[in-house]
């Protein structure tokens, strides 16, 4: 059984996680993760989860304000591989988006890579479309960028 719960940046859980995903990213992408580095950094408005299993924290994610008022940005989805399969990253995100949806957002978008396909699987199932490269990912060929409506 899993739990998920809403936290902060600063939350010590959160912040192991996303050194693991650094470190996966950096394998899968080698030198083209220098230039997401500095888009990943999160600041005091990113909105977290964590998810759990037996009170030892397996995934996380979190988002933040978009490009305009309506839209907010799905940023540092992951889960421990020897979790993952197992529904985690649906409850993260599910629960990223419910909690977006009472903040008063109404789109929800994200970017991911080209050498995460299960990444792109997860997110087309849950809805997710394909959209042209947004911000700066405008001009990164590695990058793929994705949206949901939450009306």
């Amino acid at each position: 059984m899993f739990n998920v719960i809403r936290t902060d940046v600063h939350n010590k859980d959160f912040i192991s996680l996303v050194s693991k995903l650094d470190i996966e990213l950096s394998i899968r992408y080698s030198t083209d993760q220098e230039k997401f580095n500095l888009l990943n950094k999160m600041d005091g408005s990113a909105k977290v989860v964590v998810a759990f299993k037996d009170n030892n924290a397996v995934g996380c994610g979190c988002f933040r304000p978009g490009e305009d008022s309506k839209e907010a940005e799905i940023k540092r989805m992951y889960v421990l591989p020897k979790t993952r399969g197992l529904g985690v990253a649906n409850l993260i995100l599910t629960e990223l988006e419910c909690w977006a949806k009472e903040e008063g957002y109404s789109i929800v978008k994200l970017e991911t890579g080209i050498k995460q396909p299960e990444a792109i699987s997860l997110y087309s199932k849950l809805g997710y479309t394909q959209i042209e490269n947004y911000g700066p990912y405008k001009h990164i060929p590695v990058s793929v960028c994705m949206a949901k409506n939450l009306e």
